[in-house]
């Protein structure tokens, strides 16, 4: 099979290096990709939100699967493109990922649903605003309706900040705020079957003990040692399914990676948000895990041929990513800095620690900073106190000017 991955983030690169480790791929490309996932696949220049590009691109590389993974592209309707061109493609319509493209619509497709979610107001003028700010109380959650990187979210104690993000977006959805552990779980769909993988935990703030500004994400783990067993099961039944069924009800089904962010609160799971795409940098722990075959399934997703699927296969192996950011991230991130000790890594650390690139490009044959995010380190391990010693030891020989990392992350799951 020939396959085709669209981004350039550490997110596809997870995806390119399981699809490389695939027996049934005989052929890797990704566009634009970045320094990483050039020693694995071949790079191709393209305007990822340009769906005639890329079907343009697929079609002449003989693509017989085009996987996108940035929601960017998805929500610009990209795989429609694809799709109308007669190529198989992994991702949803431009329809379908409304639901991460509109908070407002992800809600009111849960209301038709019955999903249980936290009680909201979607707000566009400041009167509104303030009503629904005084209506939940702090601590405050705020989010921008469309898409912001993960982002468009402000949870404060401090009405004044809370107003003052809610009035910088044309379209604000302000609600209750959600107490409990957070779990992302993915799902691949044809729009009539779902297939949960296994649940991973991101940490979403800048700074160690969850502090500092909320950011894409600076590392995750899996499993989730203190989830209840059943936990996929009741999100498979009153989540994900359900969410699925009605958006083929309204005549525009999913098919794709549905995410669900979840908080389990102490009166139940609630959904906080929905993506419409593999998360990053969950996907690197979550496929670190994977002993199946990508390929297949991503392509029985793509061809509504998902009940044929196998049961999947996981490790027992626990995963653990830890993100390497420039300086200044999340604020304008400072970029072209060489990174070293990329080599040691692979020579001394491999193959329980790798490196997954996010924001790098090759600049006279160095590797460089080029994003915010700039490296995710992933090891695996018996258990996940292994797994991290293995994860922040190859972080220890990475050098980049004005580098950040978080040294917390999996720590109290590892600790028990």
């Amino acid at each position: 099979m020939k396959v085709l991955v669209i981004g350039g983030g550490a997110r596809e690169h997870a995806l390119c290096r399981s699809l490389s480790l695939d027996p049934d791929v005989t052929a890797l490309h990704c566009a634009p990709g970045n320094a990483g996932i050039a020693e694995v696949a071949e790079l191709h220049p393209v305007d990822q939100l340009d769906g005639e590009a890329v079907a343009r691109l697929a079609t002449e590389l003989g693509a017989e699967l085009v996987v996108v993974g940035p929601e960017a592209p998805l929500v610009a309707g990209v795989a429609d493109a694809v799709r109308a061109a007669g190529v198989p493609v992994f991702g949803p319509s431009k329809e379908a990922a409304l639901l991460e493209g509109s908070k407002a619509f992800a809600k009111d497709v849960m209301a038709g649903a019955g999903v249980p979610t936290a009680r909201s107001y979607v707000c566009t003028t400041p009167e509104e605003i303030d009503e629904a700010l005084d209506a939940f109380g702090a601590p405050y959650v705020v989010k921008d309706d469309g898409l912001a990187a993960g982002k468009g979210v402000v949870v404060t104690e401090d009405v004044e900040q809370a107003r003052a993000h809610a009035l910088a977006c044309d379209r604000v959805v302000i609600e209750e705020f959600l107490d409990g552990p957070e779990v992302s779980l993915f799902a691949i769909t044809d729009g009539t079957t779902v297939l949960p993988l296994q649940p991973a935990q991101d940490f979403k703030r800048a700074l160690d003990g969850d502090e500092g500004p909320n950011t894409g994400g600076m590392g995750a783990y899996s499993p989730l040692p203190w989830a209840d067993p059943k936990l996929v099961e009741e999100v498979l039944a009153t989540v994900l399914q359900p969410t699925v069924d009605e958006l083929r009800r309204r005549g525009t089904p999913f098919s794709g990676l549905l995410y669900a962010g979840l908080a389990i609160t102490s009166r139940g799971v609630r959904v906080i948000e929905f993506n419409a795409r593999f998360g990053d940098p969950e996907t690197q722990v979550v496929l670190a895990r994977l002993k199946t075959p990508l390929a297949g399934v991503l392509l029985n997703s793509a061809n509504g041929t998902l009940a044929d699927q196998a049961p999947l296969n996981w490790a027992d192996d626990a995963a653990v990513t830890v993100v390497v950011a420039s300086h200044n991230y999340p604020d304008t991130p400072r970029t072209g800095d060489p990174i070293e000790g990329l080599a040691e890594i692979a020579e001394q650390d491999a193959p329980h620690a790798y490196v997954l690139h996010a924001g790098t490009k090759l600049d006279g044959g160095k590797v460089v900073s080029a994003g915010g995010r700039v490296l995710s380190v992933t090891a695996t391990g018996a258990d996940l106190a292994q797994a991290r010693e293995r994860a922040y030891a190859a972080v220890g020989r990475i050098r980049l000017d004005g580098a950040q990392h978080r040294t917390d992350i999996a720590r109290k799951a590892a600790e028990g």
